[in-house]
């Protein structure tokens, strides 16, 4: 038994050299390849741009519950993202920050939050199931598949329904949250 932990150990530590070995390699090709591009500032912008919209746009009585709505949609994104690539489902060919090589940052933490705050504030009154279709079918059938075109996005055999099915869940899931009624104040009660 203890044979098979220190040989998942060493198994291990070699998988980290590995990998740290990889995210060196992406690291050199974002300062000397995709520096210079047009596709890596673009992309910086995706990461920086869309705050700064929404922090000027934002419903600001409602900015907390929309923020907590952003908070829940990049946990959702970034785990379901970390399974499927470690999957091999899809890819993200651009890098934008090498910090994290496998993951496009810029839609985690700016477009996917951002998108739903935006789709959650706009139309309140909207029925909420023509407002969470029309929200993932811009998402997914849009930009996703924009993302692909500019490769930014590697979809390899996965389909554009399935990134509708998870842009209605993250939508569904940031709503859901919007909407509970227990907020009060720390200091109170």
């Amino acid at each position: 038994m203890k044979m098979a932990f220190e040989k998942g150990l060493a198994q291990s530590e070699k998988a980290y050299n590995q990998f740290t070995e990889i995210s060196s390699l992406l690291a050199n090709t974002v300062t000397e390849e995709f520096l210079s591009t047009w596709q890596w500032w673009f992309g910086l912008a995706l990461f920086i741009v869309p705050w700064i919209v929404w922090f000027r746009l934002r419903k600001k009585d409602s900015a907390g519950r929309l923020l907590l709505g952003g908070l829940l949609t990049i946990i959702l994104s970034l785990t379901i993202d970390l399974a499927a690539l470690s999957l091999g489902l899809w890819s993200y060919p651009m890098v934008i920050i090498p910090l994290s090589p496998f993951l496009f940052l810029p839609y985690h933490f700016t477009l996917a939050p951002v998108g739903v705050m935006f789709a959650l504030q706009i139309k309140p009154k909207m029925n909420t199931l023509l407002k969470g279709i029309l929200f993932s079918s811009i998402a997914a059938f849009g930009g996703m598949n924009f993302f692909s075109a500019i490769d930014f996005y590697n979809p390899k055999n996965w389909s554009t329904l399935y990134d509708f099915i998870i842009f209605l869940t993250l939508y569904y899931a940031a709503y859901s949250v919007t909407k509970i009624e227990s907020y009060t104040k720390l200091d109170k009660g």
